[in-house]
């Protein structure tokens, strides 16, 4: 049996802002290229939890290991760390007085000191993987919020990541523009992207992820398979979710 490596290891983790616990004891491992979807009810804790992986959000208990970094040890490079941990969040902080092409090719060239015309060659081929060859040199007024949604996700793949984090990435679009992201998404799940997706599209979870972990009120209440947890979810909590978003 090939023994798969974990690329995230979240153990144990705790948070607060303030006096405020927002996670409580959060463990989940994500192995090399498995697709994981985080769900359950607002403020529960997702996008917090998803934030720390990378070190956006610090945390106060527990241990967090992205590719056998900690995350959270005093010695780590987190800018160099977040060039291994892609992340596309709700909104789109594209620069809106630069084109497609140079949104995409910033990052590359100031942080990985990559030089412009290679710059330009992988951000082109990226561009064309997400399905807009044909806006290098469009603003971002000038695109769809699926488009724009769309070079966030060419932005992040620039850097090469070793993994992906999703904060609810089509919560900002209408919902026509929802599906040309989430089939990129898909693309990239079955290219053997690690992915961690913070999400209420459900049917997506279904065709795409792996596992779910669902959370409550800042914990995590099930961690199981996707086909189990749609086939009957082991907490109460969980199936009042479940009843509710599937019906929707």
């Amino acid at each position: 049996m090939i023994e798969i490596s974990p690329m995230i290891e979240i153990d144990g983790v705790q948070k607060w802002f303030g006096a405020r616990q927002v996670l409580h004891d959060c463990s989940t491992v994500v192995a090399a290229g498995e697709v994981v979807v985080v769900c359950g009810p607002s403020g529960s804790g997702k996008s917090t939890l998803v934030k720390c992986v990378n070190g956006l959000e610090p945390f106060q208990g527990g241990h967090i290991r992205v590719d056998g970094i900690s995350v959270g040890a005093r010695g780590t490079d987190l800018p160099r760390l977040r060039t291994r941990v892609g992340m596309v969040f709700q909104s789109f902080d594209l620069y809106p007085h630069m084109s497609v092409l140079d949104n995409v090719s910033l990052a590359q060239i100031h942080v990985l000191k990559r030089g412009r015309a290679e710059a330009r060659s992988r951000s082109e081929a990226l561009l064309a993987r997400v399905g807009l060859a044909d806006k290098i040199s469009a603003r971002p007024a000038q695109l769809s919020g699926g488009q724009q949604q769309r070079v966030c996700i060419a932005r992040a793949l620039a850097m090469d990541p070793a993994a992906m984090l999703f904060d609810e990435p089509t919560s900002a679009l209408d919902p026509e523009m929802v599906q040309e992201v989430l089939e990129v998404m898909q693309a990239l799940a079955a290219g053997g992207m690690t992915m961690m997706v913070v999400t209420h599209e459900m049917g997506f979870a279904r065709r795409v992820a792996d596992r779910a972990v669902f959370m409550d009120h800042g914990r995590i209440l099930e961690d199981t398979p996707i086909g189990e947890f749609f086939a009957g979810a082991r907490t109460e909590r969980a199936r009042q979710f479940l009843a509710k978003v599937l019906t929707h």
